[in-house]
């Protein structure tokens, strides 16, 4: 048995994309994010994961550098949250809004990166 802990629609301000405009005025980035872990012991905050603390995970990653690619970011979140807490598997969608590819209108791009220990 596991649980999810899930945080959706969470909106970071960053510095990344292909253009050097992208990174130099910044955007919203959206990020669903999804930690499958064990079942807590409790019902104590301290023997689960802290949402708050996976949000400031994703923040720090944000701002600790800029990533042309979204695929890039996603996977770095990924990572780092693998790396911070236990869980059996760790998704990150990362969506940014108002794009033009090619002249046409879409309601958000989007990259996912999984990682599973």
């Amino acid at each position: 048995m596991t649980v999810t802990v899930e945080l959706v629609g969470l909106e970071v301000f960053g510095r990344h994309g292909v253009d050097e405009e992208e990174r130099e005025d910044g955007r919203t980035f959206v990020y669903d994010v999804a930690l499958e872990i064990d079942p807590p012991a409790s019902d104590r905050l301290e023997d689960t994961v802290d949402y708050r603390a996976v949000a400031a995970c994703v923040r720090e990653v944000s701002d600790g550098g800029q990533y042309r690619l979204i695929e890039a970011l996603a996977s770095a979140v990924a990572d780092e949250l693998a790396a911070r807490f236990p869980a059996r598997r760790v998704r990150v969608q990362v969506r940014k809004s108002e794009i033009s590819p090619a002249g046409l209108t879409v309601a958000y791009s989007a990259a996912t990166a999984e990682r599973a220990s």
